[in-house]
């Protein structure tokens, strides 16, 4: 389980550093904020274009049991679906994984390491100032735990980013 643990950080890191490494002509940008709920910790995007992004989140789980946490989206904007009168409110949505590193002795039916791996398909609002690089964000996001066992979670969060 820890060689799949550390073949899953490896594909967050490649999956990071390739948006950081497209054009940046187009304006992307990387923000970086706080995160609150579940999870609680760091929030990064990085805006790959207008329409499409990647996030990061690296934060701690407090779900059943205490739990470090690290997920990222691939993520779709849809700014046509809600107007408003100043800056913008994206709907967005995605699909993702997510690796959470928790203790056995809160679980014992999970294998040693207490690793568990998920699908994750976030749900949310982004509101983007106009004139600030700012954006604060909403998202509930299903998650199919599937390694060790099967399960569905619900992880629902607020959080606020800067971005350079």
């Amino acid at each position: 389980m820890k060689k799949l643990s550390f073949i899953l950080i490896l594909i967050f890191a490649f999956c990071t550093a390739n948006a950081a490494a497209a054009d940046t002509a187009a304006g992307e940008q990387f923000g970086i904020g706080l995160i609150v709920g579940e999870p609680t910790g760091v929030s990064m995007k990085y805006r790959i274009t207008e329409n499409s992004a990647f996030d990061l989140g690296v934060a701690w789980s407090f779900a059943n049991e205490d739990a470090f946490h690290i997920h990222s989206d691939y993520l779709i904007h849809n700014f046509n679906l809600i107007k408003v009168p100043e800056g913008q409110l994206p709907f967005y949505y995605g699909i993702g994984a997510r690796v959470k590193f928790a203790e056995d002795d809160k679980n014992k039916n999970r294998d040693k390491d207490g690793t568990i791996f998920g699908a994750r398909i976030p749900l949310g609002l982004s509101y983007m100032f106009a004139n600030q690089p700012i954006d604060i964000f909403g998202e509930i996001v299903p998650v199919l735990d599937l390694v060790p066992d099967t399960d569905f979670a619900l992880n629902i969060a607020v959080g606020a980013r800067y971005f350079f």
